[in-house]
């Protein structure tokens, strides 16, 4: 059964203009206004062509989904202004990148979420990336405090909707993922494994999908902790009278990614969530872009791990790697 690769979980790859315009809009506050990036087509085309002949062409991805780099996209800064600002600044150079390999890159736009205001500021721009720049989902942050504020909203709060209704009209997923991370117990990285588990827990555990029974969350990183504590969550809900479905029925309401980087973990996703949910992702290059010293392979080269689970099928490879891709995606045309 043939297949084409979709890696639903990359990031932009920019020339170093784009930093430092972020550099100025934090030093300054904002106050010498929007200006702008200085990214530009020529400086962006051979970035773009080292990746796809480098690294898209040399693993087998045929098309990428790219969206902001998370840890980058400071939704806890001050004022609101420079937040919004440099989201743009991320999703122009996206829309881009998609301009100059428009059949090997999509767009998935970041929001510009601020700490303690209401996901409603994040409307307009979700509406420009998909209406005219044909971006195919958005990526929510579910901690714009970045690690600062135990109390915001988890996501099947009420607090959410407004940006679920938007989501919905426009029939596109939001990649579930978060940024940085500014307390001093955790890594960004153990930041993203912690907010995936109490969001996926968050959700199974309320009536969100009765509410939105179109609406398409993607849990980035495998679903966190939950695959690996699966027993204890079934034991939970067992206990849990007022439920009618199974946990594992609730947590196949979501869909899930896989960059999980080692062949272990990706086949206990399979196993607990099931094909028909799994989408390939690499976020390459990303965390795990760093090569085994021992057999030179490169841990986000997941392809071949994939590929090599002896009881996978072809229907369920042909999942992974494209059928769930488009299902939650519905605005992704070849």
């Amino acid at each position: 059964m043939p297949y084409k690769v979709i890696d639903a979980h990359g990031h932009v790859n920019a020339p170093p203009q784009l930093y430092a315009y972020k550099s100025g809009l934090l030093a300054s506050s904002g106050v010498h206004g929007q200006g702008s990036s200085g990214v530009t087509e020529e400086l962006l085309a051979p970035i773009v062509k080292r990746h796809v002949e480098g690294t898209l062409d040399k693993v087998g991805t045929d098309v990428q989904f790219l969206s902001p780099r998370p840890f980058q996209l400071m939704h806890s800064e001050r004022p609101a202004k420079i937040v919004d600002w440099w989201c743009k600044a991320n999703n122009d150079a996206i829309a881009m990148s998609v301009k100059l390999a428009p059949d090997r890159y999509r767009g998935v736009c970041g929001l510009p979420q601020v700490w303690g205001e209401s996901p409603r500021n994040c409307l307009e721009e979700l509406e420009r990336c998909v209406v005219e720049m044909g971006f195919v989902g958005c990526m929510i942050d579910p901690d714009p405090s970045e690690g600062q504020d135990l109390n915001v909203p988890t996501m099947e709060n009420e607090y959410w909707y407004p940006l679920y209704e938007k989501m919905v009209e426009l029939d596109v997923p939001a990649l579930m993922h978060t940024a940085a991370c500014k307390n001093s117990r955790e890594s960004y990285s153990n930041h993203f494994i912690t907010e995936e588990s109490i969001q996926v827990l968050a959700m199974a555990n309320s009536r969100l999908f009765e509410d939105f029974p179109n609406l398409k969350i993607i849990v980035c990183h495998g679903g966190g902790s939950i695959p690996y504590h699966i027993g204890r969550w079934r034991a939970t809900r067992i206990r849990q009278r007022e439920f009618t479905e199974t946990f594992d029925e609730s947590i196949k309401k979501l869909y899930y990614d896989t960059v999980l980087y080692n062949p272990e973990s990706l086949e206990l996703l399979f196993k607990i969530i099931g094909t028909d949910r799994c989408m390939f992702g690499t976020e390459n290059p990303g965390t795990g872009s760093a090569q085994d010293p021992v057999t030179g392979k490169w841990l986000d080269d997941t392809k071949p791990d994939i590929e090599g689970i002896s009881w996978l099928t072809e229907e369920d490879k042909a999942n992974v790697f494209e059928n769930v891709a488009r299902a939650a995606h519905p605005r992704f045309k070849d």
